[in-house]
């Protein structure tokens, strides 16, 4: 491994990271003015660095137009406010995918978040060329890989050892995460390696390795996610307990509405963080898809202040 290698191993993230939601107006466009507003104060808020380009962050129906501007916006105010950001490049198609990584690599992001192709499962040997090609595409920036729980390809974690292995710039991934044993093998396999897990899991995973979350929590409430995750170094089980109770939040409010509404994930994201109400977010997505009406915000507001409110 070179110097260089070494380097990007070490800078590895840590801690809790919010997303960048998309406020889109009346009219069904993204609104940029109430977009800064939002990133100023994410970038104001104790979360540990910001990203683009998640589910939650609708990376799935952008525009290049519109990628290339959120991604500049991104850069410009996270680092005059002095926030570390990634941009997420994830696209179904990964030549589109490589041409964004290529773009915005001059704007010199903490690290870059990429996806596998997911139009077909690629194979063992189809990612291994991906995430080699995104590496030499990256030059000296960092990669994360985003494996959700919906991706066509779901990555054990000697998968993910293997990629790492033909990539040394690949330095972190979120995943879901797992139980003990799974932790076990993270530790065993993936020692000099950053874990981020799902945000209402990290009281259980912190403990036995999870590095930090690409935040579903910091949706709701930026700065109550960074107190849940420092909670668990002074009190575990306070930690345990409001996990058990964001739990219950999910359970009990927010999946009768996936289910019963059609809401999709992004959906979910964007109604926890205009019931949060911290930002400029509603619950309206970019065209064709469906978010919540307002007397739903309002209902799962009052539930989560009722169920967390140490979050608030």
């Amino acid at each position: 491994m070179t110097q260089e290698d070494r380097s990007v191993r070490t800078s590895r993230p840590e801690g809790i990271w919010g997303a960048v939601l998309l406020p889109v107006g009346e009219d069904g466009e993204i609104d940029f003015a109430a977009l800064a507003d939002e990133i100023d104060f994410l970038c104001e808020s104790r979360l540990a660095g910001i990203y683009t380009n998640g589910t939650a962050g609708e990376f799935f129906n952008q525009t290049e137009g519109e990628f290339d501007q959120v991604s500049e916006m991104v850069a410009d105010r996270a680092r005059r406010l002095g926030k570390p950001f990634q941009i997420g490049v994830s696209n179904s198609n990964p030549r589109l995918a490589r041409e964004r990584l290529r773009r915005v690599r001059a704007l010199n992001p903490n690290a870059v978040q990429i996806t596998l192709p997911d139009w077909w499962p690629p194979s063992a040997a189809e990612q291994a060329r991906f995430v080699t090609g995104m590496q030499a595409e990256a030059a000296e920036t960092a990669l994360v890989l985003y494996n959700p729980p919906h991706a066509k390809v779901q990555l054990d974690l000697s998968d993910i050892a293997v990629l790492r292995d033909e990539a040394p710039s690949l330095f972190g991934i979120k995943v879901k995460g797992g139980g003990k044993s799974w932790y076990a093998e993270r530790r065993a396999l993936l020692p000099d390696f950053s874990v981020f897990v799902a945000g209402h899991t990290v009281a259980f995973g912190r403990p036995l390795g999870a590095n930090g979350s690409y935040s579903n929590v910091a949706c709701l409430s930026p700065d109550g996610a960074v107190r849940y995750w420092e909670l668990i170094e002074t009190d575990l089980a306070a930690a345990k307990d409001l996990e058990a109770r964001f739990a219950k939040l999910v359970d009990d409010h927010l999946m009768p509405l996936a289910n019963s509404q059609g809401l999709s994930n992004a959906a979910l994201d964007k109604l926890m963080a205009a019931a949060g109400g911290w930002g400029p977010i509603g619950p309206r997505l970019l065209w064709p898809h469906s978010g919540a009406d307002r007397a739903t915000v309002n209902s799962i507001g009052s539930a989560a202040r009722r169920l967390l409110p140490e979050l608030f």
